[in-house]
């Protein structure tokens, strides 16, 4: 029987009234390769962070190498053994492989004073990549490198440390065939000589290459912890999926309309690839997969946030050339961008002008003078027709709740009379009310003939909401349907790579 090296037991974490975790129990041996696995929003990443110091628990304990623990922080649990490969790449751009690897820990190199052996420095590299297999050069700089390039090299970090666990969150996500088959190998003979892996991924193919054991996480609670070979894939999906699907919101009958945009072979290179659809105005096209598929990174692409490097965008039926969201605005599109507080509100800004900022030229006169009195009844029609709860107009927009600050970012969208609106996670992080009216705005959207491109990682949100559905799965459209055929089950099937 092998050696127990980690126990996480009844771990519980909530976050202002809401279970991040319930109850929650982990137990991983030593040279063990665990996949730890469940929909966005199951509760992984909470624990791994809880295990890593980042939170605190509620409650439960943490027992690691036979001793109970509590880590202060990442770096602490870095020095007792814990590194994490990050889904986000985490290196620094200006700076060579080699002093990436080493970064904080340079005394290993200091001579004499502060003078640093370089050659030394390149050599323990060199020694690192050739016996993991990765032909990198140490002294290449970062930004020099592909992204699958980088991610091979914080692979390699994590293992400088030579630590006894190693976590890995959606390590391949970036990574060809060939460099997928790599990092297998690596998995495999770290594994050998003791070291446990904790294996953090969606795509299912790859949990039953190299996991000997499967946990299962939803809404927050453990599912089940077995070993893979007792597990069939579709009985895996089941138990990741494992709910009873209602409608959440009964949208009016609109009968679709003409093509307003049509998009076709975009591609942004490394990051998603000969994406083609249509959306027609009064529709609402459903976009879904999992966290790290390109569902995002796809529609920024569209609206000109990120720069597209193929591909062809229609508006109407002519061609446009959308390089900014500049471009966008100007041609009739909107876009509510997944990230509310980094890239929706202003903070410094109030909530009427966080409204109203996206049609400030509409709000000046003819000799280009800014209208106050306009803006404030602009404001107050819209605040009152997406029923935002306030107080003075001119407070932060950081005093509204999450919920209304979302109204105000739609409301500032709305207001600039779009023929096309982009909604990536409208709900993401508001309450049950606040969904229930945002889910009514996006029907008073179609109402009006607009096209509607919606992408949310809650599937009975998608399956409520959508005329037609898309799924993304690692930056491609791998199925299309109709909102009425689709099933849950069918939708996650398509997004782990079960289907298609």
């Amino acid at each position: 029987m092998k050696e127990v090296m980690l126990e996480m037991k009844n771990i519980s974490k909530s976050f202002g009234g809401v279970h991040a975790l319930n109850n929650v129990s982990l137990t991983i041996s030593r040279g063990e390769t665990h996949a730890l696995i469940g929909e966005n929003g199951a509760g992984k990443s909470t624990l791994m962070k809880i295990l890593l110091g980042m939170y605190k628990s509620d409650s439960g304990e943490i027992i690691y190498k036979g001793k109970q623990t509590k880590f202060a922080s990442p770096a602490d649990a870095l020095r007792n053994g814990i590194s994490m490969i990050h889904q986000e790449i985490s290196l620094l751009p200006d700076m060579t492989v080699a002093e990436n690897i080493w970064f904080g820990r340079e005394k290993e190199f200091v001579s004499v004073g502060v003078w640093i052996r370089i050659r030394e420095r390149y050599r323990r590299t060199k020694d690192l990549l050739d016996s993991l297999a990765i032909d990198i050069d140490p002294n290449a700089v970062v930004r020099r490198l592909s992204v699958a390039q980088m991610q091979l090299v914080e692979l390699a970090r994590a293992i400088s440390y030579d630590p006894s666990i190693i976590i890995m969150d959606e390590p391949t996500s970036a990574l060809s065939d060939k460099e997928i088959e790599l990092l297998y190998a690596i998995v495999r003979d770290i594994a050998k000589k003791g070291v446990t892996t904790i294996f953090i991924s969606h795509k299912l193919e790859e949990i039953y290459a190299i996991c000997e054991n499967i946990t299962v996480l939803r809404d927050g609670s453990l599912i089940r912890s077995c070993p893979a070979r007792e597990l069939p894939q579709n009985e895996l999906v089941n138990l990741i999926v494992g709910r009873k699907v209602e409608k959440l919101f009964e949208r009016s009958k609109v009968e679709p309309g003409k093509v307003v945009l049509e998009v076709r072979n975009l591609e942004r290179t490394g990051v998603c690839k000969d994406i083609n659809f249509e959306v027609r105005s009064g529709e609402v096209l459903g976009v879904c997969g999992l966290m790290g598929a390109g569902r995002s990174e796809i529609m920024r692409a569209v609206f000109g946030i990120d720069k597209k490097t193929g591909g062809q965008i229609f508006l109407n039926g002519k061609e446009v050339r959308i390089r900014h969201p500049y471009d966008a605005v100007h041609n009739g599109m909107a876009m509510v961008t997944e990230d509310r507080l980094r890239q929706g509100v202003i903070s410094v800004f109030s909530v009427m002008q966080n409204m109203t900022l996206a049609n400030f030229y509409r709000l000046c006169n003819k000799l280009g003078f800014f209208r106050k009195g306009k803006e404030a009844r602009v404001f107050q029609e819209k605040a009152e027709e997406l029923s935002v709860k306030y107080g003075d107009p001119k407070a932060p927009i950081g005093s509204l709740s999450g919920g209304n600050q979302q109204k105000v970012i739609i409301g500032r969208w709305m207001l600039t009379n779009p023929e096309v609106f982009l909604l990536d996670e409208p709900t993401r992080g508001i309450d049950v009310g606040s969904k229930a009216e945002v889910y009514k705005m996006i029907d008073e959207l179609t109402k009006k003939g607009i096209a509607v491109v919606m992408i949310s990682s809650e599937l009975p949100e998608i399956l409520s909401l959508s005329d037609r559905i898309l799924v993304v799965r690692n930056g491609e459209i791998v199925h299309e349907c109709k909102g009425a055929e689709a099933t849950q089950e069918s939708l996650m099937e398509y997004a782990f790579g079960i289907r298609g």
